[in-house]
């Protein structure tokens, strides 16, 4: 495979005023696959943490540092009791029961959201600080075996958990004897989770933990990007599941803190609800373009019918796009697949950051993109067009320093003017785009008039298929 190296994304030049950034689709480009490194058989590749950027690699050190000292700190003042010691393997075994029944449904990579904060809670409210350190450990090497992925993830990982549990374990603890004393652990706690008011700080606590492993997490994705993109961490069913996991956590705690025999019932409605978010995440993940995670062909063609329908009834405006990145064919024969596949996600952040939060963008297939505009005339759909196109110009990639220049063709069509459905726009905005490839290519076109009902019915295409010799190469 040719090219190699790390690949990283750049604007060169700065978003275009009036436009509004939509970060929950801005996908790091550090955090995808890199290219293979060409060169000697037998050459050694460098590991893939320092691969990322400089200032996620001082961050990463930095947090694994205080974790290991702060589990030093805790073990020189921590007391061990075989209690704690039990309390804390059945939390474990319970964690690791979920981790197996999951394991078994067979969940896809790209669906990673749980609830092992059912188990991570009650560690840190009924054992000393110290628990909360080690607990990760043994549920993320056992997620390492069960699914295989990058080193420096897991460990960021059990760092972020770890040091999240720790403080805010310290503050539960210390409510009772101060915040030094807490380090250790208090005995009082067990009896403080038995009171209103303790259940109410519990919940406290709990939320605390939630906010710091958020703000580290969050704090990682802004180190891992060289363009300040980052994937939004608080969306609407974030909340809702990080409330569920808060609310069943602190109901395992209290029924652990009543007897260990309690934990055995508390697992198969921990399960429950845990395949019900496996099933939802599977869901999103059906709707979804694996390489992008814009909605894919079949999901935005459902939803703009729909769109097109409604402003149809309303006398409303609205406006298709269909984007096509220039030569994707020879950037992969020239570079690999893999970088091509980073050009389609840095296509694809850059196109997200432009629009706004009402109009629907998707994966139309290979190298294509469509876009709705929902309210947009004729003027407003080229203007949006030409912003896309500028952007995606300015956006450069490389290759082992070397610079590669993407550029993109647009196709517009507008309700009324250009058809009345989905499948007249795109049609019509599939022959502009064609217009744009015969002209040069880096360009804005409308069609040339209303499609007939003859016309051909475009449809995903395969990535490279606009590129190769004889008349396609005018594509």
């Amino acid at each position: 495979m040719k090219g190699g190296g790390p690949i990283r994304v750049h604007d060169r030049g700065r978003m275009a005023e009036g436009a509004t950034g939509r970060e929950d689709v801005a996908v790091s480009i550090s955090e995808k696959p890199m290219a293979h490194r060409s060169g000697l058989l037998g050459a050694r590749r460098p590991w893939p943490v320092f691969q990322q950027p400089i200032g996620l690699v001082v961050y990463l050190v930095l947090l694994v540092s205080t974790a290991l000292f702060l589990v030093g700190m805790a073990v020189a003042q921590t007391s061990i009791t075989v209690f704690d010691v039990v309390l804390f393997a059945a939390l474990v075994v319970c964690a690791l029961v979920c981790l197996e029944a999951i394991r078994r449904i067979g969940v896809p990579a790209g669906v990673s959201r749980d609830l092992l904060g059912a188990w991570w809670l009650p560690a840190m409210l009924l054992l000393p600080p110290m628990y909360s350190l080690l607990m990760p450990i043994p549920v993320f090497l056992l997620q390492r075996r069960n699914r295989r992925g990058l080193l420096h993830r897991r460990v960021f990982n059990t760092a972020s958990v770890g040091v999240s549990g720790f403080t805010a374990s310290v503050l539960w603890h210390g409510s009772q004897g101060g915040l030094v004393a807490g380090i250790g652990g208090s005995v009082a706690a067990h009896q403080t989770l038995a009171t209103v008011n303790g259940v109410f700080l519990a919940l406290a606590c709990c939320a605390l933990f939630t906010l710091l492993n958020t703000a580290l997490v969050f704090l990682a994705a802004r180190f891992s990007t060289d363009n300040g993109g980052t994937p939004s961490m608080w969306d609407r069913e974030a909340l809702l599941v990080d409330s569920v996991e808060l609310c069943v956590g602190v109901t395992v705690a209290i029924l652990a803190q009543l007897s260990l025999f309690l934990l055995v019932i508390a697992v198969p409605p921990v399960l429950l609800l845990q395949r019900s978010l496996v099933y939802q995440q599977l869901q999103t993940a059906a709707r979804t373009d694996p390489k992008t995670g814009l909605l894919n062909a079949p999901t935005w063609e459902r939803e703009a019918a729909a769109q097109i329908a409604r402003a149809r009834s309303t006398r409303g405006r609205a406006a298709v796009l269909i984007v096509d990145i220039d030569r994707f064919k020879r950037v992969n024969d020239t570079y690999g697949h893999l970088f091509g596949d980073q050009v389609l996600l840095g296509v694809a952040t850059t196109i997200a950051q432009q629009l706004r939060q009402s109009d629907l963008l998707g994966r139309f297939g290979g190298e294509e993109f469509v876009i709705l505009l929902p309210g947009a005339d004729v003027s407003e759909a080229w203007q949006a067009a030409e912003r896309l196109r500028s952007q995606v110009g300015r956006m450069e990639i490389a290759v082992d320093d070397v610079p590669v220049s993407i550029t993109v063709s647009v196709g517009v069509a507008v309700v009324g003017d250009h058809g009345d459905d989905l499948v007249e726009l795109l049609t019509a905005a599939d022959l502009a785009l064609y217009r744009a490839k015969e002209t040069g290519r880096d360009r804005v076109c409308l069609p040339a008039g209303r499609p007939e009902a003859n016309e051909r019915i475009p449809g995903p295409r395969e990535g490279g298929q606009h590129e190769g010799n004889g008349p396609e190469e005018l594509l």
